[in-house]
């Protein structure tokens, strides 16, 4: 009879705890329900979103081609066959904001994906391991961070010029570059995160059950430390826009026949293309204004979702 007692009573915590998991929202969940409380940042995140769709599928709604040229349609003002306008070759300026759209976003996204994973590895690395690993990755990511970032990068944009790579590969090398300029401020963040998470009573837990060192961070830091990946990961993309869009505008990032938003602009660069034709430099610029906006405010409200902590006296 105990004992029939005993698992009758085992069974009803069972059903107790399941309950109470559906009714208790989980960390996500929770974040998401914050996130939606805040219209500013979910109206960013649906221009992001459309932005993003649009430059993916437009092109393919487009009657003109990227490369066609109209010697009879240079510098057209917006018409009702060039919405936008034609640039200094005859092409429509929609069908190229819109491609130009695609490469500085893969730009965006590539390199926070590679900045966020050289970032946290050796974020963690040095505040896991400590010691001599800690002092040297903290100094090697001291001195990258002490060196402007725009001069850095027009010496290396200058470099890959005389180098001669093609349009394809200065993609990539721009991904790169922007990459290691990037995780150093995304390292020490993680750094201190691990620091200070390390030291936890379910940290020392993994330490008494033998876990190693992989399962540890990547299994028990990491889950921990996505809140800060995360609002970081969204500052990355808006970042790499912006630099690859200074660079391409200096003529040092991505290179015609390639389109992106900041070559788009430096091919209007005179005082005349300014004054006259502003159909070749303001819907680059736009989409760009547009994107780096979007991409901080939705930022701002991940932070506040993610770690309700650090959220702003309103």
């Amino acid at each position: 009879m105990l004992n029939s007692l005993f698992f009758t009573a085992r069974r009803q915590r069972k059903a107790d705890i399941a309950v109470m998991s559906q009714l208790t929202p989980s960390p996500w969940q929770y974040a998401w329900r914050s996130l939606r409380s805040n219209k500013l940042a979910m109206l960013c995140l649906l221009i992001l979103v459309v932005m993003s769709l649009w430059c993916i599928i437009g092109p393919y709604f487009s009657p003109w081609q990227d490369d066609a040229t109209d010697a009879l349609m240079i510098n057209k003002a917006p018409n009702a066959e060039h919405w936008l306008g034609t640039d200094f070759l005859g092409r429509d300026v929609y069908t190229r904001l819109l491609l130009a759209g695609r490469i500085s976003l893969i730009i965006g996204l590539l390199t926070m994906l590679l900045s966020v994973t050289l970032g946290y590895l050796m974020g963690a690395l040095s505040g896991y391991l400590g010691g001599i690993t800690d002092k040297l990755i903290m100094r090697f990511a001291d001195l990258v961070m002490t060196i402007p970032s725009l001069p850095l990068l027009i010496v290396m944009g200058a470099m890959l010029s005389e180098l001669d790579f093609s349009p394809d590969a200065r993609v990539w090398m721009v991904i790169i570059m922007l990459s290691l300029l990037e995780w150093p401020k995304l390292a020490r963040l993680v750094r201190g995160q691990i620091l200070s998470l390390r030291e936890r009573d379910f940290m020392l837990a993994t330490q008494v059950l033998g876990l190693s060192a992989r399962r540890r961070l990547f299994g028990h830091l990491l889950p921990n430390t996505v809140p800060i990946l995360v609002v970081m990961a969204t500052m990355a993309v808006a970042n790499a826009i912006l630099s690859e869009s200074a660079l391409s505008y200096l003529g040092l990032g991505v290179v015609p026949p390639m389109p992106s938003w900041g070559n788009m602009m430096d091919a209007a660069n005179s005082l005349i293309d300014f004054q006259r034709r502003p159909w070749l430099w303001m819907p680059p610029g736009v989409a760009i204004f547009m994107t780096v906006i979007a991409i901080n405010v939705l930022g701002d409200g991940l932070r506040d979702a993610l770690d309700p902590k650090m959220t702003r006296s309103r």
